[in-house]
């Protein structure tokens, strides 16, 4: 099987917008840097991320998904990411094996460098946790030499969990903070580009410039804006840095 020409970085995102607000300087970094982006949007977000356009007369599950849709596309392009819809439904989600296999063969398509996913916990929202789950039973499998023995299996990507809405409710405790300054507008233009969720713009500026201000606090560099993430495995190296 041939390996993807170049490094590669996985994004699993319950809902269409939420690999905007929690990872979008992420993807914009990488993106810069060369990498292969991917990020695979479970649902659409229809039914519980999409209050705005509930309140439209006449509107429907159908106008919903689309709307949300064109959403997601217009920022991946604009942050550098591919991007792929499974539209397995929200608030429920449910995970059926078949949508299970498809990210297997996304891993071992796409053989990330990182993956990164949500919160491990989430009492507010179902969905989120449901995504990241599902994120490292597909890598697992993916590791896995008898599923699908034809393919190359994958190696031991780090699992990173972006921040949720409410972290502290959500027992996630970043243990990495990201430079995103250089890239900044780049995320704000994505997120501006989710007008059903206009009301968190101004939230997650507030979120960037708070984790920029505690990067810079933990190291000698003036950082801006930041991205908070927390790691699932331990980080292997040879030296400390």
């Amino acid at each position: 099987m041939e390996t993807t020409q170049k490094p590669s970085l996985l994004v699993v995102s319950a809902h269409a917008a939420d690999f905007v607000w929690r990872a979008g300087g992420a993807v914009a970094l990488y993106s810069e840097r060369g990498y292969r982006v991917k990020v695979v949007c479970l649902s659409y977000g229809e039914r519980g991320e999409s209050a705005k356009m509930w309140k439209q007369p006449d509107m429907t599950l159908d106008k919903v998904k689309a709307a949300r849709r064109e959403e997601a596309a217009r920022a991946a392009d604009i942050l550098g990411a591919e991007i792929a819809f499974l539209d397995i439904g929200d608030y429920p989600m449910r995970v059926s094996d078949e949508v299970l296999y498809k990210l297997v063969d996304i891993y071992r398509d796409l053989r990330p460098e990182f993956v990164l996913s949500h919160s491990l916990h989430d009492p507010y929202n179902f969905d989120h946790p449901l995504a990241t789950h599902v994120a490292q039973e597909a890598r697992i499998i993916a590791q896995a030499h008898g599923h699908n023995p034809e393919q190359a299996v994958i190696g031991a990507p780090p699992v990173l969990l972006y921040e949720p809405h409410q972290p502290e409710q959500c027992g996630w405790k970043p243990d990495v903070l990201l430079d995103i300054s250089s890239v900044w507008e780049k995320k704000k233009a994505a997120f501006e580009t989710m007008n059903a969720q206009e009301h968190l713009w101004e939230y997650y500026t507030r979120v960037a410039l708070q984790r920029g201000v505690q990067a810079s606090r933990n190291s000698s560099r003036n950082i801006k804006y930041g991205e908070g993430y927390q790691r699932v495995f331990p980080q292997v190296c040879g030296e400390f840095s």
